[in-house]
């Protein structure tokens, strides 16, 4: 009998091209998201930069408790919170858009809609941010000149915070919904024509070869990137929330990424922010573990 080790060797000496063509990708996530979780330790420890990492004192849980302490930490777990359910509430966006493109008939019209919605998706986040800034200026902003163009006042909206929320999620939408429509209209090329032609057939409009079709179809892609989604609530991405931050909204705008930055590189208090980074993984983690428990017990659909 031959050796489980033996045939292993021989399966990787019979394909070994495929290999070293892994081989980079192995190493480059070898060495930028494994290779500093060794780094994680300062989050238990009074890190020193003369000291090193083992040569710095253990505080154990101290950075997690002055975080947990501290006078703005609802402040940041509400906001962070309260901008990802609002960017979460979008997440239809792209489904119906993917659904309207899938049922035109004209090619050329088809291309053309998903290449403008699509579009958006390669404008860095900086140039993204310029334009909102320059577009909601409150002289000469392109809102402001058709609210005086209609006899009303000017309003400075990026300086009032509760348009913040607003503004940063619906600009997320008109950028990345082209993204998210190419991925469902990816799931549903894998739709049978027969299926749709037989449901046709047994008198099926367009909304009910749409409902009882083409979303349960896509309702596993669509399970998965919901999971995925709640999995990252407290991962708020930073450069554009600082970007669209100024003193007037600091009141919604300050999220946990915004103040690790602050307290992390501008004041390098290291080991403060790593615990906090920390933490708000342990959170994600914790999290998508749940939605994902629960999501599989309803629809038998999950990550694992």
């Amino acid at each position: 009998m031959k050796k489980p080790s033996t045939d292993l060797l021989r399966r990787v000496a019979a394909c070994w091209q495929l290999y070293v063509l892994l081989l980079p990708a192995f190493a480059y996530i070898l060495v930028f998201a494994y290779q500093p979780m060794y780094g994680v330790q300062i989050a238990f420890k009074d890190f020193k930069t003369n000291l090193g990492i083992w040569g710095s004192q253990w505080v154990g849980f101290d950075h997690f408790a002055r975080f947990i302490t501290f006078p703005n930490f609802r402040l940041l777990i509400s906001n962070t919170v309260m901008l990802s359910l609002y960017s979460i509430a979008t997440f239809p966006c792209s489904i119906i858009l993917a659904l309207a493109i899938n049922e035109l008939q004209n090619r050329f019209f088809k291309r053309t809609v998903q290449m403008i919605s699509y579009a958006p998706y390669f404008i860095s986040v900086v140039v993204l941010c310029g334009m909102i800034v320059v577009f909601f200026d409150g002289e000469t902003g392109v809102i402001n000149t058709f609210i005086k163009a209609f006899g009303g006042q000017p309003v400075a909206l990026l300086n009032k915070p509760e348009y913040f929320r607003s503004i940063y999620v619906w600009s997320g939408v008109w950028q990345g919904v082209g993204w998210g429509t190419i991925i469902y209209l990816a799931a549903l090329s894998g739709v049978s024509p027969e299926l749709v032609e037989a449901a046709r057939i047994d008198g099926a409009n367009r909304l009910h070869i749409i409902r009882h079709v083409n979303l349960p179809a896509i309702a596993p892609t669509i399970t998965i990137l919901f999971i995925m989604n709640f999995g990252s609530i407290l991962s708020i991405g930073f450069e554009k929330v600082y970007l669209l931050q100024n003193p007037l909204n600091l009141s919604k705008s300050q999220v946990i990424a915004t103040y690790v930055y602050q307290v992390g590189l501008i004041n390098a208090q290291f080991s403060y922010s790593s615990a906090i980074g920390l933490f708000n993984t342990a959170i994600n983690l914790s999290l998508l573990i749940i939605v994902n428990l629960i999501v599989k017990r309803v629809t038998s659909v999950s990550l694992w």
